[in-house]
């Protein structure tokens, strides 16, 4: 059982740290298109760009995101450089995405949107300009920064705004550990504001944060969608908790943090799914990370897919190696 845990400061979280990786202030350092089950219910395409920008200015323990920004404010225009130089090497029309069958953006900047360091203001409507053909835009930031700002931007748009926002755990100790600096009740009424405005929230979900066990690990994880889906969120993203970002890699080497394995990433998104309030994904990058068992990995993985792409529960066959 958790119970009280030891904090660190920002100092400690960022001396742990192993180095950047190398990134261009006017290129995005990565984007793609990928296939998203819509609210309404069909698979729909949409164009991720991961944005070069300024790093969170917050230090949770559990992030790697850092890995890829820059140690400087964002210079102006640069991220509707990055915008235009991702859609072109895609081949998106700016004039008419949705004629590829691409509905909506995200727009990722390993932090908070806004956040001026981040994307500068003097910025928006060159960016809103750039994806006035999709249907809409998502972008991410942290709850306690969802102001009047996010209105603003929302009145720039032609499609419809969401924003993602970490809810992380409703575990309380470990919520607290992982230095997101906010409470519950910051992201409720986050969410509510936002909603309030016809603006979409989704919420990113960890899966098996560290100190708890494989099977506490979905506990929690289908407690935290249970409480965002009351909280009025539309969509959960659920997010296996990966090391390699220097406070994880300690924990993991004192036996305090373990990464979750595919059953429980099929079982979270099984949980998810069930509760049928909205829809739930599964992050699947670097899945390899989380092959433990590999008699049904291959099986588990496509029903992972399946499942994040028709948003209905397949039920599989118990593997014979690890139940």
């Amino acid at each position: 059982m958790v119970t009280d845990l030891p904090t660190l400061s920002d100092q400690q979280i960022v001396s742990l740290r192993p180095q950047r990786n190398p990134v261009d202030p006017l290129k995005p350092y990565a984007f793609m298109v990928e296939e998203e089950c819509s609210a309404s219910g069909e698979l729909t395409k949409v164009a991720t760009v991961f944005l070069t920008s300024s790093e969170c200015a917050l230090h949770c323990t559990m992030c790697d995101l850092w890995k890829n920004t820059l140690e400087q404010p964002v210079e102006p225009e640069a991220i509707g450089k990055q915008i235009r130089w991702a859609l072109n090497e895609l081949e998106i029309d700016l004039a008419a995405p949705g004629r590829q069958g691409i509905s909506a953006i995200k727009l990722y900047n390993s932090g908070n949107f806004f956040d001026n360091r981040a994307v500068p203001r003097s910025d928006w409507p060159e960016i809103a300009e750039l994806v006035a053909g999709f249907e809409s835009v998502i972008v991410e930031n942290h709850p306690r920064l969802c102001k009047q700002n996010c209105l603003e931007f929302k009145s720039l748009l032609a499609g419809r705004l969401e924003i993602a926002m970490g809810l992380e755990t409703v575990h309380p100790q470990v919520l607290q550990w992982l230095n997101k600096q906010m409470s519950l009740e910051d992201f409720q009424e986050a969410t509510h504001r936002l909603i309030s405005h016809d603006i979409n929230v989704r919420a990113f979900v960890l899966l098996r944060p560290p100190f708890l066990t494989e099977q506490e690990g979905v506990h929690w994880a289908t407690k935290t969608m249970e409480y965002a889906f009351e909280c009025g969120v539309e969509c959960c993203s659920l997010v296996p908790v990966r090391g390699g970002n220097g406070v994880l890699d300690q924990l993991q080497k004192r036996g305090d943090f373990t990464p979750p394995n595919l059953k429980s990433m099929e079982s979270a998104l099984v949980a998810g799914l069930g509760m049928k309030r909205g829809r739930v994904f599964m992050d699947l990058w670097d899945v390899q990370r989380f092959v433990t068992c590999h008699r049904c990995s291959s099986d588990r993985q496509n029903r992972i897919l399946q499942m994040n792409q028709t948003q209905t529960v397949i039920q599989g066959d118990d593997c014979g190696d690890c139940g």
